[in-house]
């Protein structure tokens, strides 16, 4: 007894699946972009803890959103680098920032942060600007 196969010819391939084709992948690459930049802009921004507040308040330290940002990034970079809790100079203040908890404990001007030791501290980040 012979046995009988059958075989499905593939679908001939035409401009016009081609272009279908590639309209989902460009649709999908532009998707996924879109998602991956809604990521990163959801990703939570330092926070400043209500002590780290009330002294900056108190020793008139105001740093602008240009350098905040700055901050941010160099605080991620130093997590990713195993980094918990780092001291961030800046040309004025002096932060204690937990990179783990992305949040900003407390400040200091620069003359108040000469005179003191800083522990615990397991990494540094320098910010000229």
């Amino acid at each position: 007894m012979e046995k009988t196969f059958f075989h499905r010819s593939p679908q001939p391939i035409t401009s016009n699946y081609h272009s279908k084709a590639v309209n989902r992948s460009a649709r999908s690459s532009t998707s996924f972009a879109t998602q991956l930049d809604k990521a990163i802009k959801d990703v939570s921004p330092l926070q400043i803890s209500k002590h780290a507040k009330i002294r900056m308040e108190q020793r008139g330290i105001s740093i602008p959103s240009e350098t905040w940002e700055k901050i941010g990034e160099k605080v991620k970079e130093a997590k990713n680098k195993g980094v918990q809790d780092s001291l961030v100079i800046l040309k004025d203040a002096a932060l204690i920032v937990s990179a783990k908890n992305q949040t900003v404990i407390t400040a200091l001007d620069r003359e108040e942060a000469h005179s003191q030791i800083f522990t615990n501290i397991n990494g540094t980040i320098l910010i000229d600007s």
